[in-house]
């Protein structure tokens, strides 16, 4: 039984093209986006559990957790653009029988992303 020759592949294929970065950058945000997740979690039960729990909690998130968080932070941005850049493709908005350009699709969503985290900021920062 003969196999066919299957050439080598690098581990650093992925360099070779800006898209195939962005494309493996967009895959590894989403580890980002889990714990960011996870975070948000243990926020909330540090808040249920007490005054004491949510204080220890604030002095765990110095330091590195900080920093962790803003690169967090850098990667779900990535996310956000790259995935708000798919959606003209993966959605097709009809208006008067004719079909929406991608801007006005992607001005939408950028738009709602404004308002959501306004309306959001606006609460905990009034609540």
């Amino acid at each position: 039984m003969s196999t066919a020759y299957r050439r080598p592949v690098s581990l650093f294929w992925w360099l070779q093209r800006r898209s195939y970065f962005l494309f493996v950058l967009r895959e590894i945000s989403s580890v980002f986006v889990a714990w960011f997740v996870v975070y948000l979690l243990l926020l909330v039960h540090a808040i249920g559990s007490g005054g004491d729990r949510y204080a220890q909690f604030l002095a765990w998130s110095g330091g590195w957790v900080l920093a962790l968080n803003l690169v967090a932070l850098v990667f779900v941005l990535l996310h956000t653009v790259t995935w708000f850049g798919l959606t003209p493709k993966a959605v097709v908005v009809r208006f008067r029988g004719r079909r929406v350009g991608p801007g006005p699709v992607l001005g939408l969503h950028y738009l709602l992303l404004l308002a959501v985290s306004a309306a959001v900021a606006w609460t905990v920062l009034n609540g």
